[in-house]
């Protein structure tokens, strides 16, 4: 029973630190908007930590911002004089050019809305880049703080792909695997290299999952991806980390970016070309929620990775041109341009209720799919 405890809190705190890291990366997007509202000389009413009642909060006397620290720490807004969400972008803009229309060009000039298309949209669209930069902050301070992924590899069961004799057999992402066959292992290397040459024999996999051991028998199967004759059960061994120069640690940036980028527009790719098949492997926030507690056991290396992933995935996805994220916003700014007047009101407002109605339910069924798969077992709480 205590031990039931002791595992419950630990995970309690885990998802804690994970809402935490997740409300930083929100708040750091809004902050991309903030700089580039200020950068044009558009006035931010408030700038708020947190969502919900007001904790506490002053308001600057030369730009007259009010910084806001708000009761439920989950993300934080960044709200501009001009928009009020209440009405669409494009009655917000219509409205305005009516206004200036009665009261002269000079009229509320640190308004949203006063400001050029083009203007509007790098304001909008800062918020995704500044989780982009942030990507490369993270993988840059963990290559620095906790070292870069070296040739070697631990034990430890990573990242798997579904469908595979090792998912099938029942492992999952941070199981220890500590003998083959009985013998004993004494390197993620020999455990690598027993896999590869074993494609198409049986071979009992002995792993640990906290302080129970479990053997199972898994045939390798032929590697994907690859031509040569080679043995695969469907994970990737994390990593042992190693320091590096700073060269190094640029150079592990650079890969760590761009690994992130090809594995999450691949990811994209496939759910839109074989959307049935891989529809059921999306993750929502509990679906992020539930890798998180699994990674912190890896070390805070792979961590941080994971971190600088889920920043780029909050830039990509705010950048989808859906209602409510800044893509939407971005994409009646550009029909404005194209059109040279703003987007019929009355269309808008259609687009935002389907768009929004297909967000929310896209979410639901995202959520309550890995729910499901957390009470069947599927998961590390």
């Amino acid at each position: 029973m205590l031990l039931l405890a002791t595992i419950s809190i630990a995970s309690i705190l885990k998802v804690v630190l994970f809402v935490a890291v997740l409300s930083v990366l929100i708040v750091l997007h809004e902050y991309g908007h903030f700089i580039f509202a200020r950068l044009n000389r558009v006035r931010v009413m408030e700038f708020a930590v947190g969502m919900g009642p007001l904790i506490a909060g002053w308001t600057s006397k030369r730009s007259g911002t009010q910084y806001s620290l708000r009761a439920f720490p989950i993300g934080g807004y960044c709200a501009m004089h001009g928009e009020d969400n209440k009405v669409s972008e494009a009655d917000q803009q219509r409205d305005f050019r009516e206004t200036v229309t009665v009261n002269g060009r000079e009229y509320d000039t640190d308004n949203f809305q006063a400001k050029s298309a083009g203007r509007r949209l790098a304001i909008i669209v800062a918020g995704p880049i500044a989780n982009f930069l942030v990507a490369l902050a993270i993988l840059f301070a963990g290559a620095v703080l906790f070292g870069v992924p070296g040739d070697s590899s631990q034990q430890r069961v990573g990242q798997m792909i579904d469908g595979l004799p090792a998912a099938k057999a029942g492992m999952h992402p941070g199981d220890l695997i500590v003998a083959i066959n009985g013998s004993p292992l004494t390197s993620g290397d020999k455990l690598i290299d027993l896999i590869h040459g074993s494609l198409g024999k049986p071979l009992n996999i002995t792993y640990a999952r906290g302080d129970a051991q479990k053997t199972v028998r898994i045939t390798p199967v032929q590697c994907p991806n690859t031509t040569k004759p080679q043995g695969c059960i469907g994970f990737a061994p994390v990593p042992v980390y190693r320091r590096g120069t700073f060269a190094e640690d640029l150079t592990a940036t650079g890969y760590g970016f761009t690994g992130i980028a090809e594995q999450t527009f691949g990811s994209l790719a496939l759910l839109a070309s074989h959307f049935r098949q891989y529809a059921g492997q999306l993750n929502g926030v509990v679906g992020m929620g539930q890798a998180a507690v699994t990674i912190q056991d890896f070390g805070w290396g792979p961590y941080f990775q994971f971190a600088a992933l889920i920043s780029f995935a909050l830039g990509v996805f705010n950048l989808l041109p859906l209602p409510a994220l800044d893509g939407g916003r971005a994409a009646f700014i550009i029909g404005e341009v194209i059109r040279g007047k703003p987007v019929d009101p009355e269309k808008e407002a259609w687009v935002h209720i389907t768009g929004f109605a297909v967000l929310i339910a896209l979410m639901v069924v995202i959520n309550l799919n890995n729910i499901i798969k957390i009470v069947e077992g599927k998961g590390p709480f």
